[in-house]
Order: structure tokens, then sequence, then C-alpha cells
């Protein structure tokens, strides 16, 4: 039996939403998982991403370039018959919020905002807390609908089934990380302080569950203490996140330049920038699987990190936690790094080791043989 496979991928709007999209069909092996042919529809620029094989069909409905709301109401009414006229067997949903009644289908989740204790808290009562409310009730939905679900992380499987209900048929399938990070570039070695300063670098773009200004605050305890140390910050942001790390910077910052901000970087040039630096930090406390801590991992910088969310099951041994709401827990994080090179040595080499099991080729494998089984075990 070889099954034609449906991806609804108008909904993956994000670098990590297209990342995994790119990573699973480039390493793809159709014939392998008993699948004859993949259509997928999305809009124009994310579709001219994908590769191109004989097996891969594109579709770009012209609704796909338009408005959200146009979007939807073409994902409610037209694409399931659009998926019956092509034959396809099963639908995969590479975004949990859907409104297609197509079966069977696999729906892969990818955000944790509304499902982590204590996140909602950073966006008060206003038209962002009601869209993650609604966000979280349609994803909900999905789940329970869907015949089987993929997580990215054991963390996120627990946390959303409490929520959701106990699903029936769930993968845990983690994202790939891409070559260039594996290496790639030679670190620079530990320098004299005397010389330079320690380089730090988080590469994240701000928002209120990434603690920026945190890590601005600990950095400036650090320098007051007597180490030299510096901070670059890249990703850039808008809104409320963004306004309180500028304004901590502008009351921190006063006489000495020591953080660095770059707004926009292309992924293809962050290894050469991580090389570049001595501490890898990640302060997130709402993950679903922290693709940019793989990424410093691989690089073998060592590494500071929050010890919320699915962090830990990640980076397991290979960093040194904080609490990433507090500026003393980072200081503490940092210190332990920067004063000692055994520690130093011993958390890089484990986190190198962790990331070796984070591979595109895997993750393809196991989300198309899932999507085969669940077919296979629908009765349909």
């Amino acid at each position: 039996m070889s099954l034609i496979v449906g991806i609804d991928a108008s909904r993956n709007r994000s670098g990590g939403a297209k990342a995994h999209l790119i990573g699973i069909l480039s390493e793809c092996d159709p014939a392998k998982n008993g699948i004859k042919e993949i259509h997928i529809w999305s809009y124009r620029s994310l579709l001219e991403m994908l590769p191109d094989y004989p097996w891969l069909i594109k579709h770009n409905p012209k609704e796909l370039e338009k408005s959200l709301f146009k979007q939807l109401i073409w994902q409610a009414v037209s694409l399931n018959s659009q998926l019956k006229k092509v034959g396809c067997d099963i639908l995969f949903n590479s975004s949990a919020i859907t409104f297609c009644r197509f079966g069977p289908s696999v729906v892969l989740s990818q955000t944790m905002i509304s499902y982590e204790p204590g996140v909602m808290k950073y966006y008060g009562y206003g038209l962002e807390r009601f869209r993650l409310i609604v966000i979280h009730l349609l994803q909900n939905l999905a789940f329970r609908r869907a015949a089987g679900v993929i997580f990215l992380t054991e963390y996120a499987s627990k946390m959303i089934q409490k929520s959701c209900g106990t699903l029936k048929n769930v993968a845990v399938i983690p994202h790939g990380v891409n070559e260039i990070f594996k290496n790639k570039y030679p670190l620079i070695s530990w320098p004299n302080q005397k010389v330079r300063s320690i380089r730090v670098v988080y590469i994240s773009q701000a928002d209120m569950y990434k603690h920026q200004w945190v890590v601005v605050r600990a950095i400036a305890l650090l320098r007051k203490s007597g180490l030299n140390i510096n901070l670059s910050l890249v990703g850039g942001g808008s809104g409320k996140a963004q306004q309180l790390l500028q304004s901590t910077i502008s009351k921190i910052q006063t006489n000495e330049n020591f953080i660095q901000e770059i707004n926009f970087l292309p992924h293809n040039d962050l290894p050469k920038l991580i090389a570049k630096n001595d501490i890898f930090i990640f302060a997130s406390s709402c993950e679903n699987l922290p693709i940019t801590l793989i990424e410093g991992m691989a690089m073998g910088l060592p590494i500071a990190c929050s010890d919320r969310g699915p962090m830990p099951e990640v980076l397991q041994d290979g960093g040194v936690y904080f609490d990433p709401e507090s500026e003393e827990s980072i200081y503490q994080a940092l210190e332990q790094i920067y004063l000692s090179k055994e520690l130093r040595i011993s958390i890089s080499r484990k986190a190198v080791l962790l990331s070796q099991k984070y591979n595109w080729k895997k993750c393809s494998d196991e989300t198309f043989k899932f999507i085969y089984q669940t077919f296979k075990n629908s009765g349909v």
C-alpha cells in the first residue's frame, strides 16, 4: 500500500515552522515510508523554499496570498475538497491551528505559550491574551479530532495533554538541527581577560518569556563584581518586551558600551557569529523544542540555560542552569562558567554529544513512518 499524503502548510509562518517543513521534505524517502506522493498547500514564498522532487506536488491557492481571514475561510471551506480531488489518503497539519475537517489527519504541535504555567501573565488582559486563549482552544480541538499527534518533546506532550486530555496516538519526534552549526567554524580559545572581555551571546527575538532584560541586569552585576564580560543580543523585537529591554539598557549602560544589539541576521550567518563568542546563554521560560539552544549545543560553546520547560530534557547535564526571572541566578550561572575551565570543557563536550541526536533525516523518517502507521491503524 502506497499512500498519497496531503500537507496543509498554509499557517507555517514562523522561522521554526518553515525550517521544520524544509527539513523533513529535503530528507524524505517516500518509498521507504510507504508513500507514493506528497501534495502540499502553502503560500508562494514558502513553496519556493522547498525542494523540487517528482513526488512532491506543490499547490498555491490564490487565497493563501491574501488576508488571514481569507486564508482561514479557504482552509475551512476549500481544502477538504482539494485533498479529495487529488486522492489524498491522510492529511498532515503542520500547524495545530486548523479548520479543515478532513480525516484521518496527523497534527504537529509547535507552540507552548498558552500551555506553560505562568507565561500568560506576561500578556495582561488585552487583545494578545485573548488571541492566545483562542489559539489554545483551537489547538485542543485539533488535537482531539486528529488520528495522531506529534509533539517535539516529552515535556510538551505531558503539559499539553494535561489541557486537552489524554490522546490515544502520540509520537515525540524532535526537530533536526542544520548541519551548518555542527563544528563548521573553529572556536576561539578562552581569552586572557586582560586582553579582551568574555563574550556572551543570546540569540532570540525579544519577547516577554525570553527575559532579555533580566540577562542584561545579570551582565551588569558581573561587571560590577569585576568580571570583564560583554553581551550580544541577536534577533531584535518589538512591543512591550523590546521597550522593557531598551529601558533596562539605557539605565544600566551609561558610560560603558558592553551591550551589543543585532536586530537581524540571516540564519546561515549565525554559526560564524556564535563561534566568535565564549558563552552561549538561553533564558527562555517557554519552549516546545528550543531549536536555538540545540544550535548552540552543536557549536560547542559552554552554555548557561534556563531551568524552565523542556530545556533540562534537551540540555541534560550539558550546561549550567538558572532561574530566567532572577538576575542573581543568571549571575551565578555565568560566574561558574567564567571561573572554571574544567566546567567549561565538560559541559561543552556533553552538549555537542547531545546535539548529535537531532538530525533532519531521523526527524523525517520518524514523521512519515508515524503518518503511515496512523493511516493503517485508522481503519479507513
